[in-house]
Order: structure tokens, then C-alpha cells, then sequence
């Protein structure tokens, strides 16, 4: 608003909220692609501007209270989907329906893998990719179908022109994808000084500035919405702290506690705290010619320099009361003094394993701050960048167990480390195949568990037409990608690598290395052409990252995963069967299968694009479940909602999860 533009009253901004339905979110990326043109313009309606303290003073008190609320932190909609949408509910319920009843979506999400892809003949491009798609597919370049995919007018005259049946496909994905461009509310964030930064890549920097400032403006608007300060920041797997150290420097100044399970993280991030002058370092007083002596007796002999030998010719003398401290600097505790007005970390070590932060909470009853002494009760809020698996879960869910969390700020990821609550899929998913077991992994079957703090968190997906909603890890895997920030050189190099993989696990099959699994037991139809890919896949053998130079020819790569196979102490349990299968491969064989399916590279491009296009929905699956279970405790949550944090193209995990306790009466 200009200087010259007439005030504004609260009164006539709500009206301009309530009486459109336009929203600050576009549907989907930079692109206008992932919105209809008759979208696009109401995507670009500006956000209502808070409203300015001059204007409160001159409203009444109902009117105050009505623009406390629009100066909530909160988007217009609860989830950020597309505009094509009249309302939550009729978003929810067609992306719930889609998942559960479209054929294509549940069979490239979740109901075929990779690995399989040339164990069946004919192979799953044949089998599983719709027969009108399979001659443009394979005429059209890996990257021009990408666009076509993410950033192509689909309105537009197209040439070729896209079977109707892709195109249609294509548009559901991209209306029940949940929009992930990203406006800073602010053109310019606090500065992180370089000693807090230290240790950040550009990604990490980017993730911390804009998140810390996020919780800091979201704990203020909380503040004044409920007249209740949030007293202490919980950072759920904090790892190296980054989000928590510059939340307790300035200008933020936050009490923060890290809950971090490993120790050599918390050593690290007390290193980084005495570097950014979070804490203070120890300091020591050594007579120096003693200290230079012990060094010296750490390096051989030959190898003194004339300065140590001097040294050690003429030794230091010391009483015997006197008794030196050899420690490195590594092994002393950074010394944290709270001060008035300054931020503040605690460290507590241990594994969560639900969302019960009852031992935190009481240490901070017991051994409070002398400062914070005299304040009252702790108000938490529970914050993450990034918690993996269900780590998330465990974020979430702590707003609705402990009484102490006011609110919860979780930006989730490792959707592939989440477990599963419902147990293998049933006969009424006919396309999902079950989380197997690697022959060479460390744990049980995944989907056997029934873990109750796993995927789904809500009762609605749970009970979804009476079966629920499932996603194996072949699905949650790939939610974890980020197609729209895809280059030509690097999906050129990660095709190749799925290639080289696909074949191998052709020669591990033709070799006796694994065997076939069929998924319902029934395996009497044997290779036969009433097969189903749906009921039979291969046993996984996990094989990880190789040396670069692996991955420059396939022989390289067979024989790079072979021997790590036979030599790894990982991989001790199955060296013997590589060995006894495998060793006597020539290059000849090798050169054949490669010379055999090679011309069938495309095939694999084409499928893990559409796979991980298609995962875009499952991500927003995912979010929406996270969602939709804050919002089913209505008794206790007073306000919940999703929006983007990061720009994708920096972090493409980048949607935050807000819950917002009721005030206790």
C-alpha cells in the first residue's frame, strides 16, 4: 500500500478475504504448467497485509480480535493444493480416490521396481506402461519428456501430440500435486554471522535462515494470538545444530534444547557452538615448554626437527605436586552461561522412539535456568528441518501428548525410513508389492511390523474404504525425488546407473544368484505367459554406492559391485553365493547381456520418470495424512496447516507441518 493510499480498516480487510477465493499459492512449480491457464491469473492475487497497529487502536474490540487473527501466521488455505479446488475436503477426498482406484498411479508407485525391470519377458515397460503411450514415449528424448511431464502447456498445441490418455494422466497428477513454489514472506532475512554458518553448505544456509526466521515470526504471532510465550524451541534430531545455534544467536536469542541420539553429533555441534561463541571454550594454562615436549613424543625419533631436539636435550622440570593436562582440546566441555536477554542450548542425548517428551519436559522443570525461574511453566515448540522417517511422526504427534508443546513447526524427509502401520498390502491392492527383505540386509520385513507410529498417522487413511491406504518403500522411496530440479547430465548419469543395475539383477537371475518371489505363493505358472509382474519380483540384493569410476562402462560396474559383494565386512553373509556364482564371469558374457538390452536403455528412462512424476502425489499423500491427523484432535488443536519453507530448487523437501495447541482454559 502506497503512503498516499486511505487507511484501511480491519472490517474491510476481512471482507476481502472472506469474499474471494483466490490464494497466494500457485498450483505447482515456477512453471506455469503446473496451473490452468484460467488458474493462473487468480494465482497471482496478492496476500491481505496485516494489519498496522494504528488501525487496531481505532477498531472496537471485536475488531482487534478480528485482526489478531488475519495477522496469524496462517495461508489462506489449510493445504497448499491447486485453485482448481472449491474447498479441502473435495481436495482430500479426490486425492484419496485417485490413489485408491487409478490402475497407473498404484502400479508406478509402489507396484513395480527397478530391479525387475528385465527378469520378466517381456520386460515392464511392455507390461506395465499403457500400449497407446509406448510408441511416443520411446520416440520422444528423455528431457523433452520430462517437460512434457512438469512444464509443458498441456492447452497448447503439442508436436507430436501426446496420446489424450497420457495427457489426462498428466493433468491429474498436476492438480492433486500439492503447489510447492516458494514466496519469502520477507525480501530480506536476518544475515547468519560466518561464525554461526560455519560448517553450512549453500543448501544448509539456505534451509536455516528462512526456517529460523519462519519459527521465530510463527512463535511471535502465536504470542500475541494467545497471550502465551513460547518459552523453549525442541529440535527433534538435531544433529549438528545448525537450526538450533542460530536460533539461540542473534537477533533470535531462543532457548533451545537439541534431542539428538548420537554422540558424535552433539560433540560436533558443542565444537561449532564454542566457534560461533554459543559457548564458551575452557581455558587451559600449560607450561608450554612441557607441552611442546609431549608433543614431540608423539613423533619419531628421525623425525625430530633441530627445535624439538633442543628440547628434548634440555627436558623441563616441574614439582612433583604438579600435575599437567594433556587433554586435546577435542575432549573439553564447552561451558554454556546463560544470560539475561541471550539464547541459550541444552543438549539431551537419547533415541526417540514416540512423541512422549516427558523426560525432556522434566528436566527442564527440575533444573531450570536461574533466569527462568518464577516464569511459570515451560511452552514448548517442537521444530525440525528435515526429521527422517518417522522421526517426523514422533515431531507431530508431540503436540498431542505432551501438555507442555504449544505448537509444532516439522519439516519432514526420508519418507522411505517411515514404517508401515498396516501390515502387507491385501487382494484389494492387486498392483503393490510388499517391502521385501534384502538378501544381504540387516532387518526384518518392513511391512510385517505393524509399527503403530508409522505411514498412516490419521484414522482417515487408516480406514479408507475399509482397507486403508498403504505405501511400500518402493513408493516412499520414490517421494523422495525431486523431478522438476532434474538436469540432463544428471539424469543422464542416474539412468545410466538404474540401467546397469536392471541388468545385473537379469545376470543374478540367470545365474542362481537369487530367485524369483511370488507375492500370493502361488508359483506353479512358473515363466509362463499368464505371469503376472504384480505377483513376482526378484530378491533384492543391496548393492549402495560404488567408486566413480565404476560407472563408466558396465563392465566396470559389474565387476566393481562384485567385489565389493565378495570383500565388504558388510556383505559377509552372502559373500560365499556371489563367489561360487559370480568370480567365473567373463568380459565375453558381460559384453553380451550389455549388447542384448542396450537398446533398451530408453525403456528404463521413461518408466523412472513417469515413477517419480507420478511421486509427487504420493509425497503430498503423505503431507495431507500428517495434516489430516492434527486436524482430527480438533479438541486439543486449535489451528493446523501446510505450506512451503524453501524455494524447491535449493530444498525440495520443503513443506512445513504447523499444528497450533488450544489455549488451556
Amino acid at each position: 500500500m502506497s503512503s498516499t493510499s486511505p487507511p484501511t480498516s480491519c472490517t474491510s480487510r476481512l471482507r476481502r478475504v472472506t469474499s474471494c477465493s483466490e490464494s497466494p499459492y500457485r498450483a505447482g512449480s515456477d512453471s506455469a504448467a503446473w496451473t490452468d491457464s484460467t488458474r493462473s491469473a487468480r494465482s497471482s492475487a496478492s496476500v491481505p497485509r496485516a494489519c498496522s497497529r494504528s488501525d487496531r487502536a481505532d477498531a472496537s474490540s471485536g475488531e482487534v480480535e478480528l485482526c489478531v487473527k488475519l495477522r496469524m501466521r496462517r495461508p489462506s488455505k489449510p493445504l497448499p493444493y491447486p485453485d482448481c479446488w472449491d474447498s479441502t475436503e473435495e481436495y482430500v477426498e479426490q486425492l484419496l480416490e485417485f490413489a485408491t482406484t487409478s490402475d497407473t498411479f498404484q502400479i508406478l508407485c509402489g507396484g513395480v521396481h527397478i530391479l525387475d525391470f528385465f527378469t520378466n519377458d517381456p520386460g515392464l515397460f511392455q507390461t506395465v506402461i499403457p500400449q497407446d503411450w509406448q510408441p511416443y514415449i520411446l520416440g520422444c528424448e528423455p528431457l523433452k519428456f520430462l517437460d512434457l511431464l512438469m512444464r509443458d502447456d498441456l492447452d497448447k498445441t503439442l508436436d507430436p501430440q501426446p496420446p489424450m490418455s497420457l495427457l489426462k494422466y498428466i493433468r491429474d497428477i498436476r492438480r492433486l500435486s500439492l503447489a510447492r513454489e516458494f514466496s519469502p514472506k520477507e525480501e530480506k532475512l536476518p544475515k547468519m554471522t560466518r561464525m554461526v554458518s560455519v560448517g553450512m553448505k549453500p543448501k544448509k544456509m539456505h534451509e536455516v535462515s528462512n526456517f529460523a526466521h519462519y519459527v521465530d515470526t510463527l512463535a511471535t504471532d502465536i504470542a500475541m494470538r494467545y497471550q502465551k510465550d513460547i518459552t523453549h524451541f525442541v529440535d527433534f534430531g538435531s544433529g549438528q545444530n545448525y537450526l538450533g545455534r542460530a536460533l539461540a544467536s542473534s537477533p533470535y536469542n531462543k532457548q533451545i534444547v537439541a534431542v539428538e541420539g548420537r554422540e558424535h553429533n552433539i560433540v560436533g555441534a558443542k565444537e561449532l557452538d564454542m566457534h560461533a561463541g554459543v559457548a564458551a571454550k575452557p581455558k587451559v594454562i600449560r607450561n608450554k615448554k612441557l607441552w611442546m615436549q609431549k608433543l614431540d613424543s608423539t613423533i619419531p625419533e628421525d623425525q625430530l626437527d633441530e627445535k624439538a631436539l633442543k628440547r628434548a636435550a634440555s627436558p623441563a622440570t616441574v614439582s612433583n605436586e604438579y600435575v599437567p593436562d594433556f587433554r586435546p582440546r577435542t575432549e573439553f566441555e564447552a561451558i554454556y552461561t546463560p544470560e539475561e536477554g541471550k539464547g541459550f542450548i541444552r543438549y539431551i542425548k537419547g533415541r526417540l522412539e514416540s512423541g512422549d517428551l516427558t523426560d525432556v519436559i522434566s528436566q527442564l522443570e527440575k533444573d531450570p535456568l536461574a533466569e527462568e525461574k518464577g516464569r511459570g511453566d515451560p511452552n514448548l515448540m517442537a521444530i525440525s528441518i528435515h526429521s527422517c522417517g518417522n522421526l517426523s511422526h514422533y515431531g507431530i504427534r508431540s503436540l498431542i501428548l505432551n501438555p507442555r508443546v504449544q505448537a509444532i513447526a516439522i519439516v519432514g524427509c526420508c519418507y522411505n525410513l517411515m514404517t508401515e502401520r498396516l501390515g502387507p498390502p491385501t487382494y484389494k491392492i492387486p498392483y503393490m508389492r510388499p517391502s521385501l527383505q534384502a538378501l544381504n540386509g540387516r532387518v526384518v520385513r518392513e511391512s510385517e511390523r505393524r509399527d503403530p507410529q508409522g505411514f498412516p498417522m490419521s484414522d482417515r487413511l487408516c480406514s479408507y474404504n475399509g482397507d486403508g491406504i498403504r505405501l511400500n518403500i518402493t513408493a516412499r522411496m520414490m517421494a523422495c525425488q525431486a523431478p522438476q530440479n532434474w538436469t540432463e547430465a544428471e539424469s543422464d548419469g542416474f539412468f545410466t546407473r538404474h540401467f546397469y543395475r536392471a541388468v545385473l539383477q537379469k545376470m543374478f537371475l540367470d545365474r542362481g544368484v537369487i530367485t524369483k518371489v511370488y507375492h500370493n505363493g502361488d508359483s506353479t505358472n512358473g515363466d509362463g505367459p499368464g505371469q503376472s509382474p504384480f505377483n513376482m519380483s526378484t530378491n533384492p540384493v543391496i548393492i549402495g554406492s560404488l567408486r566413480k569410476s565404476c560407472y563408466k562402462t558396465f563392465g566396470s560396474y559389474v565387476r566393481g559391485a562384485i567385489s565389493k559383494l565378495t570383500t565388504n565386512s558388510e556383505y559377509h553373509e552372502y559373500c560365499d553365493i556371489i563367489r561360487e556364482k559370480m568370480m567365473d564371469v567373463t568380459d565375453e558374457e558381460i559384453a553380451r547381456y550389455e549388447e542384448s538390452y542396450g537398446p533398451r536403455k530408453r525403456e528404463i528412462s521413461a518408466v523412472w520418470s513417469l515413477m517419480a512424476f507420478s511421486a509427487i502425489v504420493t509425497e503430498s499423500l503423505i503431507v495431507t495424512d500428517r495434516w489430516l491427523f492434527l486436524r482430527q484432535h480438533s479438541e486439543l488443536v486449535q489451528d493446523c496447516w501446510v505450506e512451503t519453507v524453501f524455494d524447491y530448487r535449493e530444498s525440495p523437501r520443503n513443506l512445513v507441518v504447523v499444528g497450533v495447541k488450544r489455549p488451556i482454559p
